[in-house]
């Protein structure tokens, strides 16, 4: 057990490190790095979820602390599936199985980056007013708010330590191609999901439940369009 936390540790490091050289071991047959990643991604994104949730209530940290790290897979698993094909389009010389290890990797490193900044995330509950208190919708749209460009801010981050792994293995040119396919579908499955797996903050005047009533009516992008008719008409 002592070796194995010893070597979980290590590979942790070596990961926040994010030195191509070394990752671009991770990518070769054989490398048993899967594991340690879909570990830190369960580990990091759960610790983190459960920061975002405990404002509203103990209960909703909890159903947010299961839910978001299948939020973070779903997404690393749809995104893994189209750039492995996008992968062999673009000619960038990785095969599937690499195309899938590389976005598990860059995915277990926006995770550890959530899960370190999770103690910001509580720093901000504890000084917010607390729930069924006059600030109530206030702390509520400031929570909202601060989560979103805290998941944007560690996602730059994890992209920009990660690319010097894609240009290390495929060429400048390649990797932003392969970058930007990335950073496209993170966003349009990533938001979709959310969509549906809804509530993280959690609406004041709604009770606490895992799952909206009827998750599936509507999309993430269908709301952002009506929010964003009301606004101008």
């Amino acid at each position: 057990m002592k070796k194995i936390l010893e070597n979980s540790w290590s590979g942790m490091v070596r990961l926040c490190r994010a030195e191509p050289d070394e990752l671009a071991g991770w990518l070769e047959p054989g490398s048993g790095r899967l594991p340690l990643c879909f570990l830190l991604l369960v580990l990091g994104s759960g610790v983190y979820g459960f920061s975002v949730g405990l404002w509203r209530d103990p209960l909703m940290g909890l159903y947010v602390g299961l839910k978001f790290p299948l939020i973070v897979l779903i997404t690393a698993l749809c995104n893994a599936a189209i750039n492995g094909m996008l992968a062999q389009l673009l000619g960038t010389g990785l095969g599937f199985r690499q195309s899938f290890t590389a976005v598990m990797i860059s995915f277990a490193l926006l995770s550890v980056i959530l899960g370190s900044l999770s103690p910001l995330a509580l720093f901000l509950w504890f000084n917010l007013p607390p729930m069924g208190s006059e600030g109530t919708q206030l702390a509520h749209n400031t929570l909202l708010l601060f989560h979103v460009a805290l998941i944007a801010a560690a996602g730059v981050g994890a992209n920009v330590r990660f690319f010097s792994l894609l240009r290390r293995v495929c060429g400048a040119v390649k990797a932003i191609q392969v970058l930007a396919a990335w950073l496209v579908l993170n966003m349009i499955v990533g938001c979709q999901v959310s969509w549906n797996m809804r509530p993280f903050v959690g609406s004041p005047g709604l009770p606490v439940h895992f799952l909206r009533e009827h998750p599936f009516d509507g999309t993430f992008y269908e709301n952002i369009f009506t929010v964003f008719l009301r606004q101008i008409i």
